[in-house]
């Protein structure tokens, strides 16, 4: 058997939902859910609590809108209901799976990841998923495989961010088969235990915590195994700004701004910054899949 994920993050690492607990509910709460010792995201000593609405609130879906507060205001537009994931490729099961019958399936847990976006910002977010790998054992992963690309959901008459060229629609990601099955992998359906709001890729998003947030692909509608490196959406855009990989990293800057250093949402505009951590902090866990790569080059 495969040996599962340890978290190692501490509660009071999280950023809390005071919309809805206050700090001694978070507490009494996260002990019951299981959050105490999961994965973490930016260190919330030095911020003050993240309400709900900055993580619905604030984030990127292109295909609701370029502003960040787009995505809340335009998702409610996105049908849900009847989803489907289509795997196929090099698999023994291809087929189309009903999200019901994935979610009878598999085993749900809550963690507890930082998250870091390319834009430098960052925040941390009490998930609730299933490990990748479960549900590409359940598709039955052929020999031949090396890479897992995934596809969103395009749907014209329900994402007005799709009318404009920002990106080559449908939006498009890829991982090696190594990262895709790494217990810190996920499928995300939920945050703080409540289905997964359609800004935040409702109903079922890639979640990679050691990469740049633009990797965690969001109403994932197709997971395909290959053979050959997939073409990823910011990448196929600008390919000397966006690397595959997109592993954080302080040592390599984006083009136009270092990420050496992150904002971390809802210490204001002009907070102090705080380092950021090589692989988003989780380089215990996940250095060794890339020994004796470059990774300047292979950024």
């Amino acid at each position: 058997m495969a040996m599962r994920w340890k978290n190692t993050l501490k509660e009071s690492e999280a950023t809390p939902e005071s919309a809805y607990l206050n700090r001694r509910q978070l507490m009494a709460g996260a002990a019951g859910m299981g959050l105490i010792g999961l994965p973490g995201i930016a260190r919330a000593e030095t911020l003050d609590p993240h309400p709900w609405e900055d993580i619905t609130e604030y984030n990127n879906y292109y295909e609701f809108g370029t502003r960040k507060e787009d995505p809340a205001k335009n998702a409610h537009m996105l049908t849900t209901a009847q989803w489907s994931v289509k795997i196929d490729g090099l698999v023994e099961r291809p087929g189309n799976y009903a999200f019901e019958d994935i979610m009878a399936k598999m085993t749900v847990e809550d963690r507890l990841y930082r998250f870091r976006c390319v834009e430098a910002w960052s925040m941390v977010i009490p998930w609730n998923g299933f490990e990748l790998r479960d549900l590409l054992e359940l598709a039955g992963v052929q020999s031949a495989a090396k890479y897992v690309a995934f596809e969103t959901a395009l749907r014209s008459d329900e994402m007005p961010g799709v009318a404009y060229p920002v990106l080559d629609w449908p939006y498009v990601e890829g991982l090696r088969l190594d990262e895709a099955v790494h217990p810190l992998t996920i499928m995300a359906t939920g945050i703080y235990g409540k289905d997964i709001p359609n800004q935040n890729g409702a109903p079922l998003r890639l979640v990679i915590p050691w990469k740049y947030g633009f990797k965690s692909i969001k109403s994932v509608v197709r997971i395909s195994l290959t053979d050959r490196e997939p073409p990823t959406s910011w990448n196929k855009a600008n390919a000397h700004e966006y690397g595959f990989y997109s592993n954080v990293n302080p040592e390599v800057d984006h083009r136009r701004w270092s990420q050496a250093s992150e904002r971390v949402i809802g210490g204001g505009l002009f907070s102090a910054k705080q380092p950021t951590q090589m692989f988003n902090g989780y380089g215990e866990e996940v250095a060794s899949l890339y020994k004796g790569m470059d990774l300047a080059v292979h950024y």
